[in-house]
């Protein structure tokens, strides 16, 4: 089904070549990812590229700390189409109006800065994007993890937003010229086998050892021709979830199609790699081998074939409730409960989100649904069309009056319950979600405190499969129902009546309109001479994600409040955490008041430092911090609790990494398979970091303060800086870098 292969390709008229007349180095130049990323670099070295997007986008929990970092920074108008999208943060009912504040705050952004808003409930942020902003050749930059158009011919990239904030200002997204991976398409997916089983099958194989990480993955091959391009759409989200840097693919009549559909056929161009291009690595996927899987509790590479897992249930869900019981001592995991008169069980079926509300899935579940019932018992069905076109269609065609008939709920487009923040199961309660992520917690439950809920991604066709048998997990190829492809018709003016276009007319003259929650962010220190940090919280799992950086869900009502968000850093994690960096944080406060505090003091002694160029503060040590979403504020909450560092063996995505260096966090890394037998409460003394970090010094000789008493050295690396990197580290943050400079 999927081979992957560690070794370098050509690929020329659609066939894979071991040998080529040219070499790999010219072959390189041949690819998709090639021409369109040097045609967005203005670094003049195709090996260190400084990119300038075509567009960006926002949502409702990222869009007011950009705009408000980049109106510190010297912010005049929007230089690109910028969309703001309220699909996150649109309850509007935990602590009380404070979420509709930063609606208004964002459409009076838009008409001051010149700016596009999309009004809650209207669209899912990378639906408008693939329907408003996508081209073929264009790139993309979004404050969500998740921003992947590749599908559509665009190169898009989900980043922290310090970097949009950059975009705003008019400087570029530096990276090096990443490896390009091709994914090479054969076969047909069989009747029932949707985009999510293609992209579980492609996670499963290709996360845990890294093998597409901070790469660009390349689509092309002769499978590509016969998938739809919701499918192809549905497959590229994914990509996110492989660790890889962007996504882009062949385009074709499909392509073309979905713009004019759209009426934007002037955004169609052919995209082709040239002849011998060469690829680093490769992917053979044979589409006609997928079949219906599940991805288990908690991540989407914990997969199986539905099949499988239904064959070896009782194993299986041993093992998720063995997991959940280490992480989550506090809470009583029952999952076995969930086999019974001869199937496995679910809850909850929820189909939603950029990746699972998609027209083709909606409509094909209807199919699978049409004249059968969900039942009366304990299953529930939640249906989320992406965008109010998309439920528009679905209206017209009577998609959605087969699926009300049948006992699903039509929901609005809200991306809710991909993150935590809708749906919420019942404890103990199985979820079977067509969304991007099954993360701890992603679905809102608090196994912290006791309760808890397992979420299992799956195909909106198997999703359908299953709320037809009331609950029984029940794989779409092994049930018989017909189904015709609808030709999608997109009525534009949904958005010509509710979407402020404002991109090329900003208002300076109009105010910003800031509700009482919405807070300038906290003011942040110059880096000392030498670094003093205090191991607030150590993390042994093998990957933490952002969502355990910063949970989601309740969080978002007070992503536009530094200070009261930064309570939350860490909680369903390492509850202690928040406490200890505050009393870090205390001690630093001290120190700067020219009041050392006597703890401080005794450390300072010990290390033989000086109070007056030594800074105090937290760090969070992990295996491999920084998977999943996008989110800044994983790494700015640390800072706004006086956090300094992170110390672990390598950053899961670029993303986060960049988000700890755009606030002045220092990224140390350790040799891979060095001791680090350190607990919370021990200090990292690390004389000299102002020096080593300005001359680019790459190791980083550091001292192990223990709490015990003992002392142990350490070696850090801080490797691959740019210049720009160095600076914001220097002055503290990305903010305080571009006040430095404007003045």
């Amino acid at each position: 089904m999927i081979t992957l292969h560690d070794s370098g390709v050509f690929l020329a008229e659609g066939a894979l070549r071991a040998a080529a007349p040219v070499s790999p180095e010219e072959g390189r130049r041949k690819t998709l990812a090639w021409s369109i990323l040097q045609a967005h670099s203005v670094s003049g070295d195709p090996e260190r590229l400084k990119i300038r997007f075509d567009a960006m986008a926002s949502h409702d929990i990222t869009y007011v700390g950009i705009i408000q970092q980049a109106r510190a920074s010297g912010l005049r108008e929007f230089p690109i189409p910028y969309a703001l999208t309220n699909c996150h943060n649109s309850l509007c009912a935990v602590g009380g109006t404070i979420n509709e504040d930063d609606h208004v705050f964002g459409l009076s952004a838009a008409r001051k800065y010149g700016g596009i808003y999309v009004p809650a409930n209207q669209s899912v942020i990378h639906s408008y994007a693939r329907e408003q902003l996508a081209g073929c050749g264009k790139m993309i930059l979004g404050s969500d993890s998740h921003t992947r158009y590749g599908a559509l011919g665009t190169m898009a990239v989900g980043e922290g937003g310090p970097e949009l904030c950059k975009q705003l200002l008019k400087n570029t997204w530096d990276v090096p010229y990443p490896s390009v991976v091709l994914v090479y398409l054969t076969g047909a997916p069989k009747q029932g086998v949707g985009p999510h089983d293609v992209a579980i099958a492609l996670v499963k194989a290709v996360f845990e050892g890294g093998f597409v990480n901070n790469c660009v993955l390349e689509f092309a091959g002769p499978g590509l021709a016969g998938l739809p391009i919701d499918f192809r759409n549905g497959i590229d989200v994914m990509t996110t979830e492989t660790t890889c840097l962007s996504s882009i693919w062949e385009t074709d009549g499909e392509t073309r199609g979905f713009y004019e559909a759209h009426g934007r056929g002037e955004e169609y161009k052919e995209l082709h790699p040239g002849g011998f291009a060469y690829y680093d690595k490769y992917i053979e996927l044979d589409l006609s081998q997928v079949e219906p899987m599940i991805a288990l509790p908690f991540h989407p590479s914990n997969a199986w074939t539905i099949r499988e897992f239904l064959d070896n249930a009782s194993e299986i869900l041993a093992a998720v409730e063995a997991d959940a019981g280490q992480r989550y001592p506090k809470a009583k995991v029952d999952l076995l409960q969930k086999i019974h008169d001869g199937g496995v069980w679910a809850d909850q079926g929820v189909i939603a989100g950029c990746a699972g509300g998609l027209f083709d899935n909606i409509t094909e579940a209807a199919d699978i649904l049409r004249c059968h019932s969900c039942g009366d018992g304990y299953f529930t069905l939640d249906v989320y069309p992406t965008s109010v076109p998309v439920s528009l269609e679905l209206t017209k065609i009577g998609a959605t009056a087969d699926l009300l008939w049948s006992g699903a709920i039509i929901k609005p487009s809200f991306c809710g319950p991909c993150f935590g923040a809708g749906d919420v199961p019942a404890h103990n309660g199985l979820s079977l979600r067509h969304t991007t992520r099954n993360f701890p917690n992603r679905e809102g439950s608090k196994p912290g405190e006791g309760q808890f809920a397992a979420v299992c991604l799956m195909d909106a066709r198997s999703i359908a499969a299953t709320a037809r048998n009331g609950g029984r997990i029940t794989p779409a190829t092994e049930i018989e129902y017909e189904t015709a492809r609808c030709p999608y018709h997109f009525d534009a003016e949904v958005y010509r009546k509710r979407v402020y276009n404002g991109f090329g007319h900003p208002k300076p003259q109009e105010e910003l309109i800031l509700g009482p929650n919405i807070t300038d962010w906290p003011k942040m220190r110059p880096l000392a001479e030498n670094l003093l940090v205090e191991l607030a919280a150590v993390l042994r799992d093998a990957v933490t994600t952002t969502d355990e950086l910063i949970p989601s869900g309740e969080t978002s009502s007070y992503r536009s409040n530094p200070l009261r968000l930064a309570e939350f850093t860490l909680s369903r994690r390492e509850p202690a955490y928040v406490a200890r960096a505050k009393a870090a944080a205390e001690q630093e406060a001290g120190r700067l008041a020219g009041e050392v505090p006597e703890k401080l003091q005794a450390l300072l002694d010990r290390c033989g430092a000086k109070a007056e160029n030594t800074q105090f503060g937290s760090c969070v040590f992990a295996n491999r911090p920084g998977d999943g979403s996008a989110r800044e504020q994983a790494a700015s909450c640390q800072k706004v609790l006086g956090g300094f560092a992170n110390i672990c063996y390598a950053f899961a995505t670029k993303r986060y990494r960049s988000n700890c260096v755009n606030w002045g966090i220092l990224p140390f890394t350790l040799d891979e398979g060095a001791a680090f037998p350190y607990e919370a409460g021990d200090c990292v003394f690390v004389p000299d970091i102002r020096n080593a970090i300005a001359e680019g010094r790459e190791d980083i000789p550091a001292r192990v303060l223990k709490a015990d008493g003992g002392e142990e050295d350490l070696l850090l690396h801080v490797r691959g800086l740019t210049e720009e990197e160095k600076a914001v580290l220097l002055d503290g943050c990305l903010m305080n870098y571009y006040a430095a400079r404007a003045n």
